[in-house]
């Protein structure tokens, strides 16, 4: 997943046409590590070497590596946050605390503790928002405070309403997977509140609704870009609808999650053709 959110920021700064900047994507691959495991620890199973999960028995068969793992990312941010700007550190701020307070039991109603994802309709949305701003918006504002690129108020919406119904895509199958672990504990996701036919559906209209954002993103018509995450967003479709009949967990970690990184991929791949001779 780490790797996921640096792919993520590489295209950000593909399609604005600017360089990298490192401490965004040293920040970026260190945060999400330390949240990702730290949620992983506070949900410990009784017993996790009897969970139904792979990855689960994994981690904590590996549970002081995990643990020193965790402690050196959180920790290694520290230095980097204190090289990005005033604007950028405030994003962060916000979206780490809802990162914490999305695992994290804040709330409580009579002896019930929860936390935001147990929120009805909240587990998706915050998801979806927090990777979103911090892989494009984020991005966005380093490249402009460091003049490394000039994009409109009207590009950046673009580009954000576009990560967005990527991502919001990508979170439904994850839903579809656990919805009948959902209805047991009454979480309202959007399978559960539509049914499982309905939100693979929904899926599908919001990865139309990216490449319809495409156009209009910077006025490029059928560029490169264009063809490589079109062809990106019909290889999620068909995923996403083979995920129905796929149960493995790995499905999901490998391929649903690795479309993150085979996005860059292909820009990258597809840019390169331009300057093949014809």
């Amino acid at each position: 997943m780490s790797l996921c959110a640096v792919a993520q920021a590489l295209l950000t700064f593909h399609l604005i046409g600017s360089k990298p900047v490192f401490p965004v994507l040293g920040l970026l691959f260190t945060s999400t590590l330390g949240i990702y495991n730290f949620c992983i620890l506070i949900t410990r199973p009784a017993k996790p070497q009897r969970s139904p999960y792979r990855r689960v028995r994994w981690f904590f068969a590996h549970y002081r590596l995990m643990v020193t793992f965790t402690i050196v990312s959180l920790l290694s941010l520290i230095p980097l946050f204190f090289i990005i700007t005033t604007e950028s550190k405030i994003l962060l701020i916000f979206l780490s605390v809802l990162s914490f307070g999305y695992g994290l039991p804040l709330f409580s109603v009579g002896d019930h503790k929860f936390g935001l994802r147990n929120i009805p309709g909240l587990k998706p949305f915050l998801i979806t928002l927090v990777w979103t701003m911090s892989c494009v918006l984020f991005p966005v504002l380093e490249s402009m405070h460091n003049h490394l690129t000039d994009i409109s108020m009207r590009d950046t919406t673009i580009l954000i309403a576009k990560r967005f119904l990527f991502i919001g895509a990508l979170t439904v199958p994850f839903d579809i997977r656990d919805l009948f672990d959902d209805r047991k504990v009454g979480l309202k996701t959007i399978p559960v509140v539509w049914g499982e036919k309905n939100a693979y559906l929904f899926c599908q209209v919001l990865l139309a609704g990216y490449i319809v954002l495409m156009f209009l993103f910077r006025q490029n018509g059928f560029s490169p870009d264009f063809f490589a995450l079109t062809l990106t967003m019909f290889l999620t479709g068909w995923l996403i609808f083979k995920s129905a009949w796929e149960k493995n967990e790995y499905y999901y970690f490998f391929y649903m999650d690795g479309v993150l990184i085979l996005q860059y991929v292909m820009v990258v791949a597809f840019s390169f053709l331009k300057y093949i001779p014809h």
